[in-house]
């Protein structure tokens, strides 16, 4: 399917600069763009690729201005990594439409409770009295338990495991192998080992989240836990028991949250970051990549490092560590000296 620059435009309410009937038929990164390509230009870094690209259309910033002469089209928007998330999702909607049918291979509890247009792969199994909402899609192995729920539009792929009495909103994507309701980390001690409390509560999805593959969130040990809604986790992330989850957080690769602790609305957490359980983080904060948060936050921190610092601190940390050997060194001889100089007074 071939589009001209002036759609394009239109659709996202861009300015042209160029040939308005250059036509593209597929995406490209800028420093691999290809004639019949559409690109995009947000990160300075990439600013010299706009002059050499092969893309035969480039989305670009309003307040950009090239220094030097540009041979693509250019189409001029507000932001353009936010107008190529439109465009993406517009051809992701045309390339791949919403399926609908259920395969005589799944497994449906005569109990459940079905919404229109659904789509369901085979070996997929749906538990007794499970509400599925309008137009999800639930792919080959998932498993969506007693009495849990499936808002509309959302989306579980392959292997996903939805426990008993779990609520998954509206418009959520789940990618393959998240797991919604396990247990919770509860353990008591006792004089024969660690005795399994039962964890009797649920998680609780909210609208428009996704969460990534082989991500676990683990039901509560009485209540909720809960992912509200806008949130973003992703793959091999570990949600506690009894964590709130604020909107629109996001969350990178291999963090942990450990057990009842409040996550606020908006924060970033980097990659490999650990939080603690039974605290209380902010609006707004930034966490990054590997960071111990082992106490509070308050709204607007950033933290880095662990245990977490802000950065400033982290980084005058940071060259003095790399010293340390020598500093070090340094400290013995001294103390040395000062032996030294300790002996030749007591023998005056």
């Amino acid at each position: 399917m071939e589009i001209t620059a002036k759609q394009i435009a239109e659709l996202i309410d861009g300015e042209i600069v160029g040939n308005e009937n250059a036509t593209i038929h597929t995406f490209s990164k800028i420093e691999e763009g290809t004639e019949g390509s559409i690109s995009f230009l947000s990160n300075p870094k990439y600013n010299h690729y706009l002059y050499t690209t092969k893309a035969s259309v480039v989305l670009i910033d309003k307040s950009f201005a090239p220094e030097e002469k540009v041979n693509t089209t250019l189409i001029k928007v507000t932001n353009a990594y936010e107008a190529l998330a439109q465009l993406l999702e517009m051809y992701n909607a045309m390339a791949n439409p919403p399926k609908k049918g259920i395969s005589p291979l799944a497994f449906v509890d005569p109990s459940a409770q079905l919404g229109k247009d659904i789509y369901i792969e085979p070996f997929v199994c749906i538990g007794a009295e499970a509400e599925i909402g309008d137009g999800a899609q639930i792919y080959s192995n998932a498993v969506v338990g007693v009495k849990a729920k499936v808002g509309k539009r959302t989306t579980l792929n392959a292997n996903v495991t939805v426990y008993h009495h779990c609520e998954i909103g509206n418009d959520c994507i789940l990618h393959s192998g998240c797991v919604i309701g396990a247990d919770g980390f509860g353990f008591a001690p006792s004089p024969e080992g660690y005795k399994k409390i039962p964890q009797i509560g649920k998680v609780v999805i909210e609208d428009n989240v996704e969460i990534g593959a082989n991500t676990c969130v683990d039901r509560a040990t009485m209540g909720e836990t809960i992912v509200h809604k806008g949130v973003k986790l992703d793959n091999l992330i570990q949600i506690a028991h009894n964590d709130k989850i604020g909107s629109h957080t996001v969350m990178a690769a291999q963090g942990a949250i450990a057990g009842s602790t409040e996550v606020g609305e908006w924060c970033m957490i980097g990659g490999q970051a650990g939080i603690s359980g039974h605290l209380k983080i902010g609006n707004h904060v930034n966490i990054g990549a590997q960071s111990g948060i082992p106490g509070n936050v308050k709204e607007g921190k950033t933290l880095i490092g662990s245990p977490a610092v802000d950065p400033k601190t982290f980084a005058k940390s940071s060259v003095v560590y790399k010293h340390l050997p020598e500093i070090y060194n340094t400290v013995n001889s001294l103390k040395k000296e000062i032996e030294v100089l300790k002996e030749q007074i007591n023998n005056k």
